[in-house]
Formats: structure tokens, C-alpha cells, sequence
């Protein structure tokens, strides 16, 4: 009954509730993000949502500050991701300010308060089927594999943290979900500003890694 009724309507009411609060504060940092990133302060990509009916993960566009500036070398190329964040960008990855406009996707409902993490779309042909089942509910601004490590955690060891979840939505599991994603960013908890590799690459590995295996166990038989 939570999580097919009363969640949705408690993410609208306290994302609502929230921005109201927050109002202030967000117009600060798109102020001082403007001035820090020269230029637009918001980063919006498309991510994978909740599915369809048809069971197609539905495409959103995220909102978040941006923390990286567009500085491009002489040849008009984006310099890497580390040149181009800046103090101004770790400061708000480090105390996690930047997810601070996804209050707007989970008012709109895109998103929920607490649900798997909407990773990028180009990661959606390297799930498994058992993976893709984080997808059978909507994204989060946190999660229970981001109260459970954050970026240390593994790629297996996160999906099957998001799958975990989806099959175990309850109040209270939100609750010890919200309190324990406060203490992590109060206490910088297993942040890091560097995140996991590309999901894509890394199944790319994976995938060479095994067929490198196959060839040798065909040579040594």
C-alpha cells in the first residue's frame, strides 16, 4: 500500500515543502554557479526512469548544478573532466548541493526522494534482466547503495543494493534511508569526487575479459 499509494504523495508533499524552504539557497548557488561556471549554472542530461507499461524504462531529463565548467583547449576540445572541476564544483560535490534541483524532477515524478540512482542512458543495453529491475520503480535522489558506501560500493554490489530495494519498499526502510543518507553527507562518508568507471566500459572489460578466458581454456585443452 506505501509504495503503490501514499509514497508517491509524500515525495510531492515534501519535495514541495523543501523547495519552498530551499528557495533561497537555490538561487544563491545558481547565482554563484553562474559566475563559477561562466556561463549556465544547471547540468541537465536525459536518464532512465520508472518503465512503462510496456516495460521500456521511461527517459527524463535530470537537473542538477553544474560542477564542471566548459573550458576547451586551443582545439576547441573540452578539457578533462579534472581541469574542468573546480573548487567551487567539489564543494558542491563534496556536500552533495548539486542534487539540490532534483527536488524538481521528484515534484514533477520523474524521480522519488528514495530509489535507485538514475545512472546514463548509454548504460542501458549492459544490464542483465535481473539489473534491470531497478528500473521497476522510480529513481531517487538517494538509495539504499548510496547509504551503504556511495561510490566505494561495486557495480554488482549496487545493483544488487537497488534490487534489494525495490523488492523491500517500506516507510520506515525510507526513513532509515533519508536519516542515514544525512549523516553521510554531514560527515563526508565515503564520498569521493571521483566516481565508479563507465558502466559501459566497464561490461565492455568484462565481456573482452571473458572472451580472453574462453580463447586460452580452448588452447590449454
Amino acid at each position: 500500500m506505501y509504495a503503490k499509494c501514499f509514497k508517491r504523495i509524500i515525495d510531492f508533499t515534501l519535495s514541495l515543502i523543501a523547495l519552498a524552504i530551499l528557495l533561497p539557497v537555490l538561487l544563491l548557488l545558481a547565482i554563484i554557479g553562474a559566475i563559477a561556471m561562466k556561463g549556465n549554472p544547471f547540468f541537465v542530461q536525459p536518464r532512465p526512469g520508472k518503465k512503462d507499461k510496456n516495460g521500456k524504462e521511461k527517459i527524463f531529463k535530470l537537473i542538477k548544478f553544474r560542477t564542471m565548467s566548459n573550458q576547451k583547449d586551443k582545439n576547441g576540445n573540452l578539457l578533462p573532466d579534472d581541469a574542468r572541476l573546480n573548487k567551487y564544483g567539489k564543494f558542491l560535490r563534496s556536500t552533495s548541493l548539486d542534487e539540490l534541483p532534483e527536488l524538481l524532477n521528484i515534484l514533477k515524478g520523474d524521480m522519488a526522494i528514495v530509489g535507485p540512482r538514475p545512472l546514463l542512458v548509454s548504460y542501458l543495453p549492459y544490464y542483465t534482466e535481473e539489473e534491470r529491475k531497478r528500473h521497476d520503480v522510480r529513481p531517487g535522489l538517494t538509495g539504499l547503495a548510496q547509504v551503504s558506501g556511495r561510490n566505494t560500493v561495486s557495480w554488482e554490489k549496487r545493483f544488487e543494493l537497488d534490487v534489494e530495494y525495490r523488492d523491500n519498499i517500506t516507510f520506515m526502510n525510507d526513513v532509515k534511508i533519508i536519516i542515514n543518507t544525512v549523516k553521510a553527507v554531514l560527515s563526508h562518508d565515503s564520498i569521493e569526487l571521483n566516481a565508479l568507471e563507465n558502466f559501459d566500459e566497464y561490461r565492455k572489460k568484462q565481456a573482452d575479459n571473458a572472451d580472453t578466458d574462453a580463447v586460452v581454456g580452448t588452447i590449454q585443452k
